[in-house]
């Protein structure tokens, strides 16, 4: 049966006033409804079909974890985790690679991901200046496990974006149990999206970003692998939903609209970090052509990679039969032919925009250190790019 969405419009000058009138700070009353995913609210992206849980958690094995750092008027910022595999990730390595679309970042580990094709840590994502630290914080987590006692050298890959609008990045607030927070915390059964984790200061557009999944499955006649995405968006452009430009919702405009002298970030400069997982059995070399796929699906969203953005792609496979098992011989494993690649690079363009939607949808009003950054409208926004049914 085919599902019939009621929408309605409304004038920009009322979205203006109705949606950036006056500051939210913490002291809100009451708090807002919950802000639903971006499929839940009819906006369908790609023609793919999602996965069970629509997130990168639907590849078998990847686990994610949050901590959450929000204290007083100027910290808001946050340790994401992704684990490829809930066993010993020293000892059985997953084959990865890293696309770099625009360098401007910190990203730790890159080069020898790029040499050796493989990831031995999970992947941490956090706010700039936090890196140094929440790596150091891995590396004497990782060290304390069980059979890492004889290890003399260990790869932590930590990504990050800039949360310095809304967080006092100069604090460095991450501290070694934030970092074992979201490790331990990390399910296979639930990822969290929005102003959360490594996503908690995050700005998007000039809107509210943060953390964003979703996922896609493909059909039994081509392979029956999925492809799962996650995405900390912090990044600039022009705001672009299933194709619709929203140049009439931009945040700077409508707060002018609505004489609002608090003015939103500026939405040029800024920063993504895509996580890629699949099951499908695909080496380095094939998994750096997946990555590149997935920085398709942040073009269209309007991303243009601007002089001062970091934009990276770590993509790994958690096909048990592509491991690297340490101290065992190496085994033959049948990787993925070269023309079966077309689906799976759909999949991750597709995942990796609805990712990213997510992360806006998600995302509640933050205020924080230099001001307050605003929840994409949602009001304005749907009549615009939901059509009816």
């Amino acid at each position: 049966m085919t599902r019939r969405i009621r929408m309605w419009w409304m004038p920009v000058a009322v979205a203006a006033t109705l949606l950036l009138a006056g500051p939210v700070g913490a002291a809100d009353d009451a708090p807002a409804p919950e802000r639903p995913r971006a499929r839940d609210a009819g906006v369908v992206i790609g023609v793919r079909e999602p996965g069970p849980r629509n997130a990168i958690i639907d590849v078998p094995g990847v686990a994610v974890g949050h901590a959450t750092v929000v204290e007083g008027d100027g910290l808001r910022t946050g340790v994401t985790a992704i684990l490829p595999h809930g066993g010993d990730l020293y000892r059985e390595r997953v084959p990865a690679a890293i696309v770099v679309g625009n360098g401007y970042g910190k990203l730790l580990g890159v080069t020898q991901v790029q040499e050796l094709g493989e990831l031995e840590t999970p992947v941490l994502l956090t706010g700039t200046l936090g890196v140094w630290r929440t790596a150091d914080a891995l590396v004497e987590w990782q060290l304390a496990r069980p059979g890492m006692e004889d290890v003399r050298s260990l790869n932590p890959v930590v990504g990050e974006t800039n949360d310095g609008y809304l967080n006092d990045i100069r604090a460095r607030a991450i501290t070694p149990a934030h970092v074992r927070e979201a490790l331990e915390s990390a399910s296979p059964g639930n990822v969290d999206e929005g102003a959360v984790g490594a996503g908690t200061g995050t700005v998007a557009f000039g809107w509210k970003g943060g953390i964003g999944t979703s996922s896609r499955r493909l059909p039994a006649s081509e392979g029956g692998h999925t492809v799962g995405v996650l995405v900390q968006s912090n990044f600039g452009g022009r705001l672009t939903i299933r194709g619709v430009p929203l140049d009439d919702l931009r945040p700077e405009a409508l707060a002018l609209a609505a004489g609002n002298r608090e003015l939103p970030p500026d939405s040029g400069d800024g920063s993504i970090m895509i996580v890629v997982a699949t099951d499908a059995p695909l080496d380095a070399r094939l998994l750096r052509r997946l990555a590149a796929r997935a920085l398709l699906g942040m073009g269209r969203t309007g991303g243009d990679m601007s002089n001062g953005s970091g934009d990276y792609v770590i993509a790994f496979s958690t096909a048990p039969s592509m491991r690297r098992i340490q101290g065992d011989p190496p085994q033959p494993a049948a990787v993925l032919a070269n023309d079966a690649m077309t689906p799976l690079f759909e999949a991750a363009a597709e995942a990796t925009e609805e990712a990213i939607v997510n992360s806006m949808f998600r995302a509640e009003t933050v205020h924080g250190h230099r001001g307050t950054v605003r929840a994409l409208p949602l009001e304005g926004v749907l009549p615009m790019v939901v059509p009816e049914r």
